[in-house]
């Protein structure tokens, strides 16, 4: 298990940069956006997804974003019981998902995109935008803060995020470059674990909705213990 240093996604504390696009306010992100709902997949700002694109509404949604703004929404289909989405022409969604760009794409020869998204921001889905294409687009409301870093590095308790990725990879056998991991930011460390990380829907959305990067980590260390404690027994043997 490999973490790639995002770092160079942010310029300062106060501009987001991915790809060769720099976000800096709400003028600089779209009032409208397409969306592709994927279950158990997560986005994080600064992160990095790849996909693979097979179906012909998504490919004919990647193929408008990139003769546009290269941005679509990556959001989880609601895993609620009963769930509604006003005006939805289709299942119903998770209210807050994540921007991406597309930072590359390449085409298979058998009609397959293989792309890259690099996360922006989060948003919120408002209403559903009517129109004549086969995949939904609404208007949302960005999360702006997530443009700005800040200094939330130090907020980050690492020994204990740490702990709780190597109890894991030791528990399941796994192994990972720690070079990589010495080496990546409190940002990227806990933002790549968040989206590297084999739990559920629900757990993926509770990490994507943190509203800071501490309580993110913290989050995801306590997701870590519960699932370590089912699987293993008593959690805090497995990570002494």
């Amino acid at each position: 298990m490999r973490i790639a240093d995002s770092s160079a996604g942010r310029e300062g504390s106060a501009v987001m940069k991915v790809g060769n696009a720099r976000y800096l306010t709400a003028k600089d992100l779209p009032g409208t956006l397409s969306v592709f709902p994927l279950s158990g997949v997560l986005l994080l700002p600064s992160g990095q997804l790849p996909l693979n694109i097979f179906e012909p509404r998504y490919l004919e949604m990647f193929d408008a974003a990139l003769a546009g703004n290269r941005l679509v929404g990556i959001v989880q289909p609601s895993f609620h019981e009963n769930a509604k989405n006003e005006a939805a022409s289709g299942p119903a969604l998770c209210q807050v998902g994540c921007i991406g760009r597309i930072t590359s794409l390449a085409e298979t020869g058998d009609g397959r995109y293989v792309t890259s998204l690099g996360g922006v921001c989060r948003f919120r889905l408002m209403e559903e935008v009517n129109g004549h294409r086969p995949y939904r687009t609404f208007r949302i409301a960005p999360f702006i803060a997530d443009l700005s870093s800040d200094d939330e590095e130090a907020t980050v308790d690492r020994e204990g995020l740490l702990a709780s990725f190597r109890a894991y990879l030791d528990a399941n056998k796994l192994e990972a470059d720690w070079e990589s991991v010495e080496r990546a930011s409190n940002i990227t460390l806990v933002n790549s674990l968040s989206m590297m990380s084999p739990f559920g829907p629900a757990e993926k959305q509770a990490l994507l909705e943190a509203p800071d990067l501490k309580t993110r980590a913290e989050t995801l260390i306590a997701i870590t213990e519960i699932h370590l404690a089912r699987a293993f027994g008593d959690a805090d043997t497995v990570l002494q």
